[in-house]
């Protein structure tokens, strides 16, 4: 219903009706319509203040979505390198030892990526922490996967030579010595029988008539045969896969530098060369450069029983010559 105004007419004493202009009417019409659509426009701001466009509705659930899923993906990221490491516990501590090498390196494994930021660009995303942790456990999942494949390709080398391998450790004695009655001084801490100090003493002897045959005690390839100062006369046997093993104090040689040799087979002869105070072989094994107790390698030719016998023989040091 339209207004209708009214004015007091003081000389009738009456009210007189107004009528406005066309422009005061056109001016009211253009007030009205500005007061309608502002109170319009707030409206619409509270309503997208408060509940949001449709399109920011459906960005929100879709970046929730997306948040929940890279929540899953870090899970099963952890839950993969933890099978993962299982899977490197064992190859170090399971099929590496039973081929005996060395385990790989933690420095390989756990090496990490050099260089610029490689998540500068997922910085500025929203939830960037998780994408950029998301993003690095799955590069240094993918590298560890890659260094175990090759671990694995090694092992499988290893195994193909495992046979040959075999063959090559030195692991029978390197005199016969069935009844054992020839183990003189075993490995580690004695007196030495010269200068009367303690001293380490890097191998074991085996006491025998001069002239008895000394074997290579694997196979092989002889790369030295001549005197060393303290050893006399000596032969070293390079057996391959980090082995090497030292036959000193010979009275003679039955091979030459370059030979191969088995298992078995005569290299020399014992004698009383060098700093010895009676006939005797001095006989040690390295592996990969490190010199350890040759007792540990005799599993061809002694039981379980012999075993434990020769332990206790070498120990006490029983015939000292060098």
């Amino acid at each position: 219903m339209r207004k209708v105004y009214y004015i007091y007419n003081p000389r009738t004493q009456t009210y007189d009706r107004i009528y406005p202009t066309v422009r005061q009417r056109a001016l009211s019409i253009l007030r009205q319509l500005f007061i309608g659509m502002g109170l319009g426009a707030g409206c619409f701001i509270i309503l997208l203040l408060v509940f949001g466009s449709p399109s920011e509705k459906e960005l929100r659930i879709e970046n929730s979505r997306l948040l929940a899923q890279y929540n899953v993906l870090s899970r099963r990221l952890d839950d993969a390198m933890g099978v993962l490491q299982d899977i490197q516990q064992r190859d170090d501590n399971l099929y590496r030892v039973i081929l005996q090498a060395d385990p790989v390196s933690p420095a390989i494994r756990q090496a990490g990526f050099g260089g610029t930021n490689r998540y500068e660009e997922l910085m500025d995303l929203a939830n960037s922490k998780l994408v950029v942790n998301t993003t690095q456990k799955l590069d240094v999942l993918s590298k560890q996967i890659y260094i175990q494949s090759k671990s694995f390709d090694d092992v499988i080398d290893m195994c193909k030579n495992h046979d040959e391998m075999l063959k090559c450790i030195p692991a029978i004695q390197p005199i016969s010595n069935k009844d054992l009655r020839k183990t003189a001084s075993g490995y580690g801490t004695r007196i030495d029988p010269i200068y009367g100090t303690t001293k380490f003493h890097s191998g074991m002897d085996f006491s025998a008539h001069p002239g008895t045959d000394v074997y290579a005690t694997g196979d092989g390839t002889v790369v030295k045969v001549g005197w060393e100062t303290g050893y006399g006369n000596t032969i070293e046997i390079d057996h391959g896969f980090g082995y090497l093993t030292r036959y000193a104090h010979l009275q003679g040689y039955n091979t030459k530098v370059g030979k191969k040799v088995v298992r078995g087979e005569v290299i020399g002869k014992v004698g009383s060369t060098g700093k010895s105070t009676g006939p005797h072989l001095h006989y040690e094994v390295h592996v990969k450069g490190k010199v350890v107790n040759p007792v540990n390698y005799y599993f061809m030719d002694l039981s379980a029983e012999d075993y434990e016998k020769m332990i206790q023989l070498a120990a006490n040091h029983g015939k000292v010559f060098d």
